[in-house]
């Protein structure tokens, strides 16, 4: 295993995304993705020994290797007392809003519209939108019921996998399916095998990263 492979089972153990662990560690975002993905070759020291930190396991582990005892930090040998988890509030947008042109968005009248909490991060333009239809909703596995609603982040970085808002550029229409890439070609999947892959091409353009979705507390009362 790199240290990547390290960092990433890491994240996955806790279920956190690149952006979750880059707020964590106090660094930046393409800074924890160059990493895992090994486009950094040499990481600056300083900045494993942050999401060693805030992933509480050894450095040395990190850059090396070893077995579990070697991977425990002495630095949290004590269990420390717990902290609230922090949470932050998006706001709920309309899917007309989150097709709109990200200059035109940033004008949106967003000052009313309900929010909601989250311990995800989601940037400073992160919007919560409510599922529409049956197009994301699996027989089995992660599923996306219409009236969940979906956290977007719009400046983070898409990998194959990943759920994404996108839109038509001609029409300003906005979707939600799931990012593939296969063999040089960018895809939106549905979960929903009824309907449709489509290609990405030069008409679409990705909105954001959909980091989180649940069922907003108006649901449940």
């Amino acid at each position: 295993m790199s240290i990547g492979d390290r960092i990433a089972s890491e994240m996955g153990a806790r279920g956190w995304s690149e952006g979750e662990l880059a707020r964590q560690a106090n660094v930046t975002q393409p800074t924890v993705h160059r990493i895992i993905t090994g486009e950094s070759r040499s990481p600056r020291r300083d900045n494993v020994e942050k999401i060693a930190k805030a992933l509480r396991v050894s450095s040395k582990w990190l850059w090396d290797g070893g077995t579990a005892e070697d991977r425990v930090s002495a630095d949290f040998n004590v269990e420390p007392v717990a902290s609230p988890t922090r949470y932050h509030e998006y706001p709920e947008i309309s899917w007309v809003q989150a097709g709109m042109p990200m200059e035109v968005e940033e004008l949106a009248n967003i000052a009313n519209c309900e929010k909601h909490p989250s311990d995800a991060w989601a940037g400073p333009r992160g919007f919560w939108l409510k599922v529409r239809g049956p197009s994301m909703t699996s027989q089995g596995g992660i599923s996306f019921i219409e009236g969940m609603v979906i956290l977007v982040a719009p400046d983070f970085d898409i990998e194959t996998g990943n759920y994404v808002v996108a839109r038509m550029i001609d029409t300003d229409e906005a979707t939600f399916k799931q990012f593939i890439w296969d063999s040089g070609r960018a895809y939106l999947k549905p979960l929903n095998p009824a309907f449709p892959t489509v290609e990405v091409d030069d008409t679409w353009v990705i909105v954001g990263k959909v980091v989180d979705a649940k069922w907003p507390r108006s649901i449940l009362g």
